[in-house]
């Protein structure tokens, strides 16, 4: 076998295609008989390490299989010890119920405490408690300790959860023990009927190399399902591998599914490349971020008040790292309640929509809160903004839809897919989703090639032509001669939209609601034009009748600035104001020539040319009383606007 951390002992008899699989996470204090009751339950000794079984200790994860009717378990066995809860926390991912362990010889400890808090954020919902050690305690003694327990779990999701009295060493209370992880197995097994299966997600708690077959990771397969063959991601770092084996509890397998311990043998990575914290998933699925938008709580026995970004530790999935707490609503968190925030990370983690999370202090490391990931991929927000914050609790709704269409809004103009829903929003039905966001209005579609759509929600478009017109305004206080704006100038200003395509279907969309005027070239509002002063008028009727009455030779800008003295510098943007208004127009970058004149030199080349018959340069010169000076620009100007073919010597009428 590939793999010998997940062998157990297997009942040959056991119907392993029938069953439903959960996974099972033990919880406790060091030395309450967690590995014991493992090993008395399923006949695996969880402990494997040399130092474990020379301290009797649990220092790392340990995995056993519990079959139990139609239900079979795999048992993530946790180290019990303050120092090692960070390894408790990475064995919890993916957990469906919880066997919290209580000594009836001591009793509720730190840790029993710390792990049920734990397990609490994770927010599993239904569990039994083992009181282990029962042969080593008087009943007087006993009926003490439930009562404490009890009382411990009041205001938790195993408040009425079963209580069985045990013994590892006797067997006292195991069938029993069994019977009610069969009942609470049932109810676990509703909740995770009514979650879609989803694309394939497995967080690495192990990884290391076999001889003879290379890289193995383990872990619990939280969503999906993968085959042998198939090709996974490994994030963070985008890393694609293709499974080579696989194995569930030492058996060697075509597929694993949610629910169930695997143990995946890669092609293409190495061992040294990873670690806990890393994922295997489905080709684009996860996203790695370091900015998360959060809904967290801290806990009633947190020693003091949260404050903004304050540093903390964060372990999500089975990674570990530091985080930088930014509360969106106050400046200090109290213990007990709960606040949206966002976490600043220290490096990139993959996460998803509503996954729970929790938070130790940096110093003294105790757990003091946690909560669940309502954006797992967030743009920076601002403390304080009421709409910021609507938005954030619709993407806590109960409503599909609401949260979409709060995900489709957090993600701005980044480039996003309809199966990026499944990450952002827990959105199973993808394609109902955005049949109904279209229909809402909150979905565009912008079609910038055969090949791709982009997709945008209407009211990022909003806040985008808001800003497109505030850069408008602007440019136009700083051009107030100028009808059209530069196009490619203003484009610039939204170069971090990193696609030219979106801010050119910007601009169309704004120019039919009539809020912009379009050119090929020029862009302004919609209704502004150039703010002449008296003597900016009267000097532009003096540039247009100049041009009117210089004929088929008009003066240069120079020459122009020659005959006129003043306001001089004005004179450029005047006569592009009278090309624009259509009085004037450009022949080339020296020479205008007033509208009505063009027109009419038009219309006496096209009775000349008629019958196609062609003019040489010297002939039209001559057709227009003008020099060669002019009349070389003048018939490339015509060529250029189509008017005109040249042919040798010759220009023609084009067809």
């Amino acid at each position: 076998m590939v793999l010998d951390v997940l062998v157990g002992v297997v009942d040959p008899a056991y119907n392993y295609g029938m069953a439903i699989d959960l996974i099972l996470g033990t919880a406790g204090h060091i030395d309450h008989g967690k590995t014991a009751l493992v090993k008395a339950l399923t006949g695996t000794d969880t402990d494997r390490l040399p130092e474990e079984k020379r301290r009797g200790i649990t220092i790392e994860l340990g995995f056993a299989e519990l079959p139990l009717g139609e239900y079979r378990l795999g048992i993530v066995d946790v180290p019990g010890h303050e120092r090692f809860v960070r390894n408790m926390l990475a064995g919890a991912t993916g957990t469906d119920l919880a066997l919290l362990v209580v000594a009836a010889d001591e009793s509720v400890k730190p840790q029993t405490r710390e792990h049920l808090e734990i397990l609490r954020l994770l927010e599993l919902e239904t569990g039994v408690i083992a009181l282990t050690k029962c042969d080593l305690a008087e009943p007087d003694w006993i009926e003490l300790v439930e009562q404490e327990v009890r009382e411990l779990v009041a205001d938790t999701f195993l408040a009425g959860a079963p209580l069985v009295r045990t013994s590892a060493t006797t067997g006292l209370g195991l069938d029993q023990l069994r019977a009610a992880l069969a009942a609470a197995a049932k109810v676990a097994a509703e909740r995770v009927r009514r979650r879609p299966m989803g694309p394939f997600r497995m967080a690495v708690d192990h990884a290391f190399s076999v001889a003879g077959h290379g890289t193995v990771v383990t872990g619990s397969v939280v969503s999906g399902r993968v085959q042998v063959g198939d090709e996974l991601v490994v994030q963070p770092g985008e890393m694609r591998v293709r499974i080579r084996g696989l194995e569930n509890f030492g058996r060697s397998v075509e597929e694993v599914h949610r629910g169930q311990r695997a143990a995946i043998n890669l092609a293409g990575t190495h061992p040294e490349q990873l670690d806990r914290g890393h994922e295997l998933a489905t080709p684009g699925h996860l996203v790695p971020s370091r900015r998360l938008s959060v809904r967290m709580n801290l806990l009633r026995s947190a020693p003091r008040p949260l404050k903004n970004r304050a540093r903390v530790r964060l372990h999500v999935g089975t990674a570990k790292l530091m985080a930088r707490v930014v509360l969106l609503d106050r400046d200090r968190l109290v213990p007990g309640d709960w606040a949206p925030a966002q976490l600043f990370l220290s490096r990139p983690a993959v996460t998803t929509w509503s996954q729970p999370f929790v938070l130790r202090s940096e110093s003294p490391v105790v757990t003091i809160g946690g909560g669940q990931v309502l954006d797992p991929d967030a743009p920076k927000l601002r403390r304080g903004e009421e709409p910021t914050l609507k938005r954030l609790a619709d993407l806590r709704s109960e409503n599909p839809i609401n949260r979409a269409s709060a995900a489709l809004l957090f993600a701005g103009w980044r480039n996003w897919r309809p199966e990026d829903l499944a990450r952002t929003a827990g959105i199973d039905d993808i394609e109902g989703a955005c049949r109904a966001l279209v229909e809402r209005g909150d979905l565009v579609e912008i079609v910038v090639s055969p090949t791709r759509t982009i997709r945008i929600h209407r009211l990022v478009l909003d806040e985008l032509s808001e800003r497109v017109e505030a850069v408008l305004r602007k440019m136009h206080q700083q051009y107030p001669l100028r009808l059209l704006l530069d196009r490619s100038q203003m484009a610039s200003r939204f170069a971090y939209l990193e696609s030219d395509a979106l801010v050119d279907a910007l601009l169309e969309r704004m120019a039919t609601a009539g809020r912009i005027t379009l050119g090929e070239r020029g862009v302004a509002l919609a209704g502004h034009g150039p703010q002449l002063s008296a003597g900016e008028r009267e000097l532009l009727e003096r540039i247009v009748q100049i041009y009117r009455q210089s004929a088929y030779q008009p003066p240069s800008v120079e020459q122009l600035k020659a005959r006129i003295s003043r306001n001089q510098a004005a004179m450029p943007e005047l006569i592009r104001l009278a090309a624009a208004d259509g009085r004037l127009v450009k022949i080339s970058a020296e020479f205008y020539l007033d509208a009505e004149l063009e027109q009419q030199m038009r219309t006496t080349l096209a009775q000349r040319l008629s019958g196609g018959k062609g003019l040489t340069v010297s002939q039209i010169r001559e057709i227009l009383d003008t020099t060669r000076k002019y009349a070389v620009p003048l018939c490339e100007y015509l060529d250029r606007i189509g008017f005109t073919e040249r042919r040798g010597d010759l220009r023609v009428l084009r067809e």
